[in-house]
C-alpha cells in the first residue's frame, strides 16, 4: 500500500528482446566477466590479453603532438559548441586528405562523416542498411559489434568464413554462395581483428570483383590502418573503389593509441559516386543527426593531430608491436595445447586454436579462460564470443615483459591441467 491507497501498478520493466539478443554478441561483457574470476590475493600484476587497449602502457603512450593539439583546442574556446551532424568541417577535410594519401583519387570533405569512434561508425552503417528484408555478410571470426548492432536494428546477418589455413583470407566462394537478391553489403576488417592478418593487394582486388558481381557495397573496417609489421603493406580497400563502391571506416583510436578519445569516421571511397547516387551518405548524415556526437574539441584538434604527429611516433609504436607479436608467436609455440595457424602481421590480435584433448578437466574455451584468470591472473578472450568455439583471441598490445610473463603463466596453467604423459 502506498500513501494509504492501492499499490501502484507499474507498467515498465519488461525486457527488450532485441537488446537481450544483441547483448549475446557483447564481447566486452564476456571479457569483463572474467575480472570477477581473478584471485584478489594474487600479488602478481594482472595481464590483460583479452582486449586491445595499449594506451594503459607507457610504451604505447600517444604522441605528445596529439595531446598538445587536444589541450590547445580545448583551451582556445573555439570548439565548445555543437557541431553539424556530419562533423566539424576542418576535421572532415583533414580526414579526406589523410585518406587521399593512399588512394589513386581524391576524397573530399563531402565524402566524410565524423563519428564517435569506429564502434559508432558500425552502429551508423548497420542502421543505414537495415531496409526491410535486407541482409549483410559478416566475417567469422569477426568483431561482434557488427552482430550486436545488426540485431538491434533488425538487419539480418550471415557469416562467411575466414580461412585459417590460407592466412585468414576471405572465403570468396562462400561469400557468393551466401548472397542472394536481398544482400546489400559485405564487411571486411583489414588489418584484421581478431586474426592479425593483413590482406594482399590481389586478395582485396578479388573481394572488389566479387562485390561487383553480386551488386553489393564493401564496408571496409580500417581502424587498424597502417598497424602492420610483417611482409605485407597496408592497402586500403578504397584503392578498388572503381570496381565496387567502398565505405571506409576508421579512426584515431588504434594508430594513435587513444581509444578513449572516441573519434572515428565514415568515408565514401567511391570515385564513381554510386554511394551518393544511392543516398547512402545522405542516410549516414541523417542517422548522425539523431545519434551521439563526437566531442567537438577533439574534432577541432584532428587536423593538428594528423599534421603534427611525426613518423618517429608511428615507427616506434610499430617496432614495439612487432617485438610483442614475435614474443607472442614464439611463446605460443611453446604451449603444446595451443596452435597458432598464422603468425600475426598486423592489428593487435591473434587467433589460436585450443586442443581440448590435451586436458583432463577443461571443457571448452570459456572454462579455459576462467581457469587462467583465476589461477594465473591472465585475461584472455574466449573464441566463443567471436563465433569460434574452442579458439582464443589474444592481444599482444601489452608491455613486452608483461606479455612474456603472462604467456609463461598460461603455459604453467596448461601443464597443471594437462593429461599425464604416458
Amino acid at each position: 500500500m502506498e500513501n494509504g491507497g492501492e499499490a501502484a501498478k507499474w507498467r515498465f520493466g519488461a525486457a527488450n528482446p532485441a537488446l537481450e539478443a544483441a547483448g549475446r554478441h557483447n564481447i566486452r561483457s564476456l571479457v569483463h566477466d572474467l575480472y570477477d574470476c581473478l584471485d584478489k590475493t594474487d600479488p602478481r600484476p594482472v595481464v590483460p590479453l583479452g582486449h586491445g587497449d595499449p594506451s594503459v602502457f607507457a610504451c604505447f603512450r600517444t604522441a605528445a603532438a596529439a595531446e598538445e593539439a587536444v589541450v590547445a583546442t580545448a583551451l582556445s574556446g573555439k570548439h565548445n559548441n555543437y557541431a553539424r551532424a556530419a562533423g566539424v568541417e576542418e576535421a572532415r577535410s583533414a580526414v579526406a586528405a589523410y585518406l587521399s594519401r593512399d588512394l589513386p583519387y581524391e576524397v573530399t570533405a563531402a565524402d566524410v562523416v565524423i563519428t564517435a569512434g569506429c564502434n559508432h561508425a558500425i552502429e551508423v552503417m548497420m542502421a543505414v542498411l537495415a531496409a526491410p528484408g535486407a541482409n549483410v555478410l559478416l566475417p567469422r571470426p569477426g568483431f561482434p559489434m557488427y552482430e550486436s548492432r545488426a540485431t538491434l536494428c533488425g538487419l539480418e546477418f550471415r557469416h562467411y568464413e575466414l580461412l585459417p589455413d590460407n592466412g585468414w583470407e576471405v572465403d570468396l566462394d562462400g561469400v557468393e554462395a551466401l548472397a542472394d537478391e536481398s544482400t546489400v553489403a559485405m564487411v571486411i576488417v583489414n588489418p584484421n581483428n581478431p586474426c592479425g592478418c593483413v590482406y594482399s593487394y590481389d586478395h582485396l582486388a578479388n573481394i572488389a570483383k566479387t562485390a561487383r558481381k553480386l551488386g553489393i557495397l564493401v564496408i571496409s573496417d580500417e581502424v587498424y590502418d597502417h598497424c602492420v609489421f610483417g611482409s605485407k603493406p597496408f592497402v586500403p580497400m578504397g584503392v578498388f573503389g572503381e570496381i565496387a563502391p567502398v565505405v571506409t571506416m576508421g579512426g584515431i583510436s588504434k594508430r594513435w593509441m587513444v581509444p578513449g578519445w572516441r573519434l572515428g569516421w565514415i568515408a565514401a571511397t567511391d570515385p564513381n559516386g554510386i554511394l551518393r547516387e544511392k543516398k547512402i551518405i545522405d542516410s549516414v548524415i541523417g542517422y548522425r543527426a539523431i545519434s551521439v556526437d563526437p566531442a567537438t574539441f577533439v574534432q577541432g584538434a584532428l587536423p593538428q593531430i594528423i599534421a603534427n604527429t611525426d613518423k618517429a611516433f608511428f615507427e616506434n609504436a610499430m617496432n614495439v608491436l612487432r617485438e610483442a607479436a614475435e614474443i607472442c608467436y614464439q611463446k605460443l609455440k611453446e604451449i603444446e595445447c595451443i596452435t597458432c595457424p598464422h603468425k600475426p602481421e598486423g592489428s593487435m590480435f591473434v587467433m589460436v586454436k585450443l586442443d581440448l584433448s590435451c586436458f583432463d578437466d577443461i571443457h571448452d574455451d570459456v572454462d579455459f579462460c576462467t581457469k587462467v584468470a583465476r589461477e594465473e591472473s591472465v585475461l584472455i578472450c574466449p573464441g566463443s564470443g567471436l563465433g569460434m568455439k574452442d579458439w582464443l583471441r589474444i592481444t599482444f598490445a601489452v608491455d613486452p615483459p608483461l606479455l612474456e610473463d603472462g604467456l609463461e603463466r598460461v603455459k604453467s596453467c596448461c601443464k597443471r591441467h594437462g593429461k599425464p604423459r604416458r
